[in-house]
Formats: structure tokens, C-alpha cells, sequence
């Protein structure tokens, strides 16, 4: 089992064209004394939709790692992948996070239940858990219902990890486990039978993707009760300390927060808490590279403005294509979308203070940076024309992304 560092950060990045101006922010992190370390993640449907493979990322990441002489550890994550999707990414990846989201709420065959749930009986009852006031109360009810939502979803889980050990066979990589894409976030009591099913399933898990209350949306801000999410992740650090030991999990095992970039609103007190309780976290933050990219040319003006117009014209125009995939994790409202005729006459300014996210800026427009955000895939039929105008305004384009990491991300989280 490869062992993964305190505090990890996703960075995602489509055309897999950035690889040094992300690595140039982590460089940085460290220079100012923040131990953070990089995962380069990638999923299967954005390497289908441009045309990618997997060990172009891992390229990529190398090529970065000996360019800026970085000398630390370093992952390439195949992201939200399942039993049809991870042979492609074996030989690229270290870092696997496994999404059993479709195995969520399917019936749980009895048999296989009954013997979970006599598995959980010494947990049953109330459980002391440091840090958590009043602790757990896992009485028989909850534990059934917790097994019998999610047990099919751990079982897939087991299978995934036990193939894809079987295929490294070194077994030297991390274990990442997705069960945030469900109806409704986990309750520290479901959290902790979750932890207990998925230990018992053998697999080394190393980070868990909980759902938390709220919205997660791409490349925006969260929405949702600050409170209440406080409230959640502190428990949620408390359930899992408790649970490494109880279960014998690694040592290692910490939270994953999915669709993290940009969540600002929760940076403070995601900062607080590991503080608090000397926890890691990794969060991704997932296709905001790409926005950077759009950003760069627009602030490059000329023909490269140009291109980034063209972009959101032809976003407008495939709406239901681009926003269909990704309906669950955005939230535009297309009355609030500018025309394409109306962008054609922004300024460079313009249209760069509408898509960069500073939502103190009076023109800064969440509903256009959504849609952009799912437009990837107008670049990826452009192809060497959107590489070539990478290339010729890569300084402008490269800062962006390395500052976008570093000053709105890592150092707000780990710093």
C-alpha cells in the first residue's frame, strides 16, 4: 500500500496542457512552509469527450515533476472510475478513486446482509468517540438501514479494489472511495457503519468522499448552511479517527472533499478544523484549470479573446448537449446568460471580470462561468487551433492557473 501524505490536493486538468503552472503553485506552497502535494486527476467520460488517454496524464505529471525539479511525492488519480472504466488506468495510476455511486440503495442480498449486520453487533448500542459530544448511538434500526442502502455499493467497491490489485499486483497505489453521489448526506452514526462495512470488505482505504449537506456545484461557490456543514466535518474527522483504530483502517485514512474548487465560503472553516483536530484532508478541484485557461486567452485580447467568445457561442448553442451530463452538480439560470452578441462586443476586461470567480466583483456572472466550466468539450473539437493558442499565450495562460491554485486555494485551505 502506497501511504498518502497529511494534505493532498486533486488538480484536474483537461487538456492536461498545465501540468508545470500547477505543480509551479504547489512549488510554491512549499517554499512558504505548506506541506501539500499534488494528484493529478482525470476521469474517464473527459478522457472520452477529448479524446485522451490515461497515460498522458501520468506524461504529463512526470514531465512537470522533472521540468521543476520537484522531489516529493506526487500521484496520478484515475478518477471516479468503476469495473468497465479502470483497465485503461492501470498502468498510468497510483491513486484510484473508486465511484460505486449506481450501487447506492440497490437491494442488498439477505444472506450477505444478515452477516454484516452480526459483524456490526459489538458496535451496536452507544459508542464513545472522542472529540464528538454525546458521541454515537447506532441502535439496530439505523445499522440495518445503513447496511441495507449501502452494502451493494461496498461489495462493488471490494471487487473493484480486488481487480485492480490483481492487475498491479504490487498493490502500491491509494484507495480513494466515492460515496458522495447519494440522495442525501451521511449521519456520523451511518458514516461509521459505512467505515466498518468497507474494512470488512479488506480494502486499505486511505480517503473517503462522504456527502455533505449542501450544494457542490462546478467551479462556484458552496451553497448551503454554514453552520450545518461545520458541524458535519468536524464530525465526520471525529468518526474517522475513531474508525482507523476500531477497525484497524490505516492510519492514514482522511477525507476527500469532491468538486472542492471554489468552494471559498467553506475554506476558513475547513482550515479550522483540521487545525483543531491535526487531521488531513484532499480536496479536487477539478476543472477550474480549463476556466484558467478561457481566462488567459480572453485577457490575451486579440484573436485569443476572439476564440473565447467563439467558445461560449457555440456553449449556448449545445446547452441541453453540454449541461445533460453534469445536470446534478450545476445550477444555471439561462435567463441570466449573456447573449452570444452580447459577449462578441465585451472587452478583454469584460469578459474576463464576468468568468473569474470573485464574487465581489459587480460583474462577475456564476451562471456564465457554469456553463464555460461544461464547455470543455467546444475546445476539444478545435483541437490544435485551441493547443496552438495555448502555446502562443502560455505566460499569460500559465499564470492564471498557477495563481487560481495557489492564492484561492492552497493557501486559503493549508496555509
Amino acid at each position: 500500500m502506497k501511504r498518502i501524505e497529511k494534505h493532498t490536493i486533486g488538480m484536474g486538468d483537461r487538456f492536461t496542457r498545465q501540468g508545470e503552472a500547477q505543480l509551479a503553485a504547489v512549488c510554491q506552497a512549499r517554499r512558504e512552509g505548506i506541506d501539500v502535494f499534488p494528484v493529478w486527476n482525470k476521469s474517464n467520460r473527459e478522457h472520452t469527450i477529448v479524446g485522451s488517454h490515461p497515460d498522458s496524464l501520468r506524461a504529463e505529471a512526470d514531465a512537470a515533476v522533472a521540468a521543476l525539479g520537484w522531489k516529493h511525492a506526487y500521484y496520478v488519480d484515475a478518477d471516479h472510475i468503476g469495473l468497465a472504466t479502470v483497465d485503461r488506468f492501470l498502468a498510468a495510476s497510483d491513486f484510484f478513486t473508486i465511484d460505486v455511486a449506481d450501487a447506492i440503495g440497490k437491494p442488498a442480498a439477505a444472506d450477505r446482509q444478515a452477516a454484516a449486520l452480526k459483524a456490526l453487533g459489538p458496535s451496536l448500542g452507544a459508542v464513545d468517540v472522542p472529540g464528538l459530544p454525546g458521541g454515537l448511538r447506532i441502535d439496530f434500526s439505523t445499522a440495518e438501514q445503513t447496511v441495507g442502502k449501502f452494502l451493494p455499493a461496498v461489495e462493488e467497491a471490494g471487487r473493484i479494489y480486488r481487480h485492480i490489485a490483481a492487475k498491479r499486483r504490487d498493490e502500491d497505489f491509494v484507495t480513494e472511495v466515492s460515496m458522495d453521489e447519494t440522495d442525501a448526506a451521511q449521519t456520523p452514526e451511518q458514516l461509521f457503519v459505512i467505515l466498518k462495512l468497507l474494512a470488512d470488505e479488506g480494502i486499505p482505504l486511505q480517503t473517503i468522499a462522504p456527502k455533505f449537506t449542501g450544494r457542490f456545484n462546478k467551479g462556484v461557490d458552496y451553497v448551503g448552511d454554514l453552520a450545518r456543514f461545520e458541524q458535519e466535518f468536524a464530525a465526520d474527522l471525529c468518526v474517522l479517527a475513531f474508525a482507523r483504530d476500531r477497525f484497524g483502517l490505516p492510519d492514514t485514512l482522511k477525507l476527500s472533499v469532491h468538486s472542492g474548487s471554489d468552494k471559498f465560503s467553506l475554506y476558513p472553516v475547513i482550515r479550522k478544523l483540521l487545525r483543531q483536530h491535526q487531521a488531513g484532508v484532499h480536496v479536487k478541484t477539478a476543472g477550474t484549470t480549463w476556466l484558467e485557461e478561457v481566462i488567459g486567452l480572453a485577457e490575451s485580447d486579440g484573436e485569443a479573446l476572439a476564440l473565447a467568445k467563439e467558445i461560449y457561442a457555440q456553449a449556448l448553442d449545445h446547452y441541453d448537449d453540454l449541461t445533460g451530463p453534469y445536470a446534478t452538480v450545476i445550477d444555471i439560470d439561462k435567463r441570466r446568460l449573456p447573449t452570444a452578441a452580447d459577449v462578441a462586443g465585451w472587452s478583454a476586461e469584460r469578459y474576463v471580470s464576468a468568468l473569474r470567480h470573485v464574487p465581489s466583483c459587480p460583474e462577475y456572472n456564476p451562471h456564465f462561468r457554469q456553463l464555460l466550466h461544461v464547455a470543455f468539450k467546444i475546445a476539444a473539437k478545435k483541437g490544435q487551433r485551441y493547443f496552438d493558442a495555448l502555446e502562443r499565450h502560455a505566460a499569460v495562460v500559465n499564470r492564471n492557473v498557477t495563481e487560481n491554485l495557489l492564492d484561492r486555494h492552497i493557501r486559503p485551505i493549508f496555509g
